[in-house]
């Protein structure tokens, strides 16, 4: 049995812990009032008219591209990933349903954002292959393994679903086909090898967003974590803004990543808008901000790549095992 002292210090350790726990909830609390009444005191042209203004603006841009003969990459524009749902169930040139992308972003990556084994960004990890291949060339390869990923995700669906999803799949893809071929006038071969080329183009920023932002920063196990807003400043990573970033991929997963995975339900100019008001809070309660320029990640990925891409990342500190 346990003598008075030693029930007197498990006590005080566990009131320590229950009042550090009721400290953390109350920041992310603080916070979220605050995003909150800058939310609400902000007009419905900044909580979403700019996004889709922005949208509107892409799509007539991508046809105006196509009529001159030029050629356009597939409309990747984030609007913030999108927080009102055009399709339920596709991207117009892409190959996963809404619902693929939900479950992997949303209910792993956001939820588990760097827990080991769940929203720790694993997906992008090959590390069998040398650092210049993985960082520089294999990212040019997606366009044709994601079609292949995308057909595996359709297992163990409904046929309902799997009617629905495998005809807007095909609709994207031909009818960007249909646009190079009879708008900017190509010939078959060259209006595949241009679908090819612009996919294969954003591919490489694609995946050095998706691993520069979270891997090499704190982990976590899944059994032990820190409560969220911990877990989200320490586990996500801004990229200063950049136009052609910018515009493919959006502020939410480039320079307002952070706020994104605080506050996802917040639209793209909206992350924008609270950045200021986000940073400050953090630094003021002496909790990280975490940014860092593209060329600074790439050559730190470049030069430990076997310690961030071949080895499993060890668990941080901050839940307290190795």
């Amino acid at each position: 049995m346990q003598s008075n002292p030693e029930k007197r210090r498990d006590t005080a350790s566990r009131d320590g812990e229950g009042h550090r726990d009721a400290e953390r909830e109350t920041l992310m609390m603080e916070l979220t009032r605050l995003v909150q009444k800058s939310v609400r005191e902000s007009s419905w042209w900044e909580r979403r008219g700019i996004d889709c203004s922005i949208l509107t603006a892409a799509f007539i841009k991508l046809f105006n591209f196509y009529y001159n003969r030029n050629v356009n990459a597939p409309l990747k524009g984030n609007c913030n990933s999108k927080k009102e749902k055009i399709d339920e169930e596709t991207f117009v040139c892409g190959s996963f349903s809404a619902r693929a992308g939900v479950q992997a972003h949303v209910k792993m990556h956001h939820a588990h954002t760097n827990v080991i084994g769940l929203g720790d960004s694993s997906t992008w990890k090959i590390p069998f292959l040398p650092r210049s291949v993985y960082l520089f060339i294999a990212p040019l390869a997606v366009p044709i393994i994601t079609p292949i990923v995308a057909v595996g995700e359709l297992k163990g669906q409904s046929p309902l679903q799997i009617l629905r999803t495998a005809p807007c799949v095909c609709l994207g893809f031909f009818s960007q086909y249909y646009l190079l071929r009879s708008v900017s006038g190509l010939s078959c071969s060259s209006a595949l090898l241009v679908m090819l080329l612009c996919r294969a183009m954003f591919s490489l920023p694609y995946i050095h967003v998706n691993i520069f932002q979270h891997i090499g920063l704190p982990m976590f196990s899944a059994t032990h974590r820190p409560k969220r807003i911990y877990q989200m400043t320490h586990g996500v990573l801004n990229l200063p803004r950049n136009p052609l970033l910018d515009w493919t991929f959006g502020h939410s997963l480039i320079n307002c990543h952070v706020e994104h995975h605080l506050f996802p339900f917040l639209s793209d100019n909206m992350c924008l808008k609270v950045k200021p008001l986000v940073s400050q809070y953090l630094k003021e309660k002496k909790l990280p901000y975490q940014e860092d320029a593209y060329i600074s990640r790439l050559s730190l990925f470049f030069h430990k790549y076997q310690e961030l891409m071949v080895f499993v990342p060890p668990i941080t500190e901050l839940v307290g095992i190795q």
